[in-house]
């Protein structure tokens, strides 16, 4: 018997760690390493010829790539890819694909970025003000604090602003790494509320909180206005749930130089639950944070201030929902951190059949399931039992 077994290796330092067990030379770990690791590469819309000539390369480095039949017959313009190979073949390929036409060289820069942010791995630090929360180091916790009287889950509980900071430092206590203050009601189907009325209800509550509670507050709001004037209360990250798509809220953030979350949507809260449609939801939500890092950047927005916030209830079915959290790792390659925000939402009621204040262990289990899928951040109402269970989930990831 020679206990003969799959090995899950991941990514390549465990490939490293892999070849290391064996005995081996050390200086045979970084030649073999890269022979362990297999990645598959999606590319949307590649021309033909480019596509061929890729196909051409990673065959001839022992790898492979799925073109359109068009592509092969020369009656499609453009093609969908998978490139698959191990990365020691798939960086013999991009040696070449550098040298040749119709694109590849932008399409070898961009895999060549991507190879890279997979190595990244959750090493991410957020400067918010005069704090700096390392994320690499474990999973990051962010307490909801809704002041509205319609949220889903706990609206009207925390009306009034004693009320509302004392829950802010009962979740700090508990473990929150970050306090999200939000005024207006974004559950499925809830109207817009006036700028100076989410200012009544935000302001002083973040302000207090700002002088009391030890960690970082963010303010969760689409409007630049209020944006400008909760930071000037001592907010130090904006979550925006329209990912920087209202005007001046990117020149806004470049401005005052903090972490912003950018979270994908579909639609607006009064209409995103009216049968929401994708072809492939998380190849799509993949282009809109594409799209939106870019224009940020180009607004001056710090690339590596920026948060990825996949919008899990947000213009989404149940069955988009889960698939989001099962391919989060598809998001990898962005090399920025994720922020999943699950708990206690309708698609987890649906399956156990629950209401909003009975959701606790569906909610761990989306956020365990996130974390180990590569989640930095988790945002979350019941902040003492979601920080042990990432505690947990954390040690996993640190043994594989």
């Amino acid at each position: 018997m020679y206990n003969t077994r799959v090995l899950a290796i991941r990514d390549l330092r465990g490939a490293e760690e892999g070849v290391r067990c064996t005995g081996c030379d050390p200086g045979g770990v970084p030649i073999m390493a890269p022979k362990l690791v297999h990645h598959t590469l999606g590319l949307d819309r590649v021309d033909s010829r480019a596509a061929l000539i890729i196909k051409q390369e990673m065959l001839s480095a022992g790898g492979d790539a799925a073109v359109c039949r068009g592509a092969l017959g020369r009656t499609s313009r453009c093609s969908d890819i998978l490139v698959f190979g191990t990365r020691k073949q798939l960086w013999r390929a991009l040696g070449k694909l550098s040298h040749q036409p119709f694109g590849c060289q932008d399409i070898a820069s961009e895999i060549s970025a991507v190879l890279a942010n997979l190595d990244r791995g959750r090493d991410f630090t957020l400067r918010c003000g005069g704090r700096r929360l390392e994320l690499g180091k474990r999973t990051h916790i962010m307490g909801i604090l809704n002041l509205t009287p319609d949220s889903f889950s706990d609206g009207g509980r925390f009306l009034d602003p004693a009320s509302a900071v004392a829950h802010g430092l009962r979740m700090a206590a508990e473990g929150a790494d970050i306090i999200d203050v939000g005024g207006e009601s974004t559950r499925p189907g809830a109207a817009p509320l006036s700028l100076a009325a989410e200012e009544r209800r935000v302001l002083p509550v973040i302000r207090a909180l700002a002088g009391k509670v030890g960690v970082p507050v963010s303010v969760d709001t689409y409007k630049p206005a209020l944006a400008a004037k909760a930071l000037d209360a001592g907010a130090s990250i904006v979550n925006d749930i329209f990912g920087l798509r209202r005007r001046g809220m990117a020149r806004l953030v470049a401005r005052r130089d903090v972490p912003v979350i950018i979270m994908h949507m579909q639609g607006t809260p009064r209409d995103m639950q009216k049968a929401p449609q994708y072809g492939d939801v998380a190849g799509e939500v993949h282009r809109f944070f594409l799209e939106r890092m870019e224009r940020a950047h180009e607004a001056g927005v710090d690339r590596e201030g920026m948060v990825l916030d996949p919008g899990i209830g947000f213009g989404k079915t149940s069955g988009h929902n889960f698939e989001l959290l099962a391919r989060l790792g598809d998001f990898r390659g962005l090399g920025r951190p994720m922020l999943v925000g699950a708990s206690r939402k309708s698609f987890i009621g649906r399956v156990l059949d629950l209401p909003a204040d009975r959701r606790l262990e569906g909610s761990l289990a989306a956020a365990v399931a996130a974390v180990l899928n590569g989640a930095s951040i988790i945002r979350a109402h019941d902040v003492a039992e979601t920080a042990r269970a990432c505690r947990v989930a954390d040690e996993i990831l640190a043994a594989g």
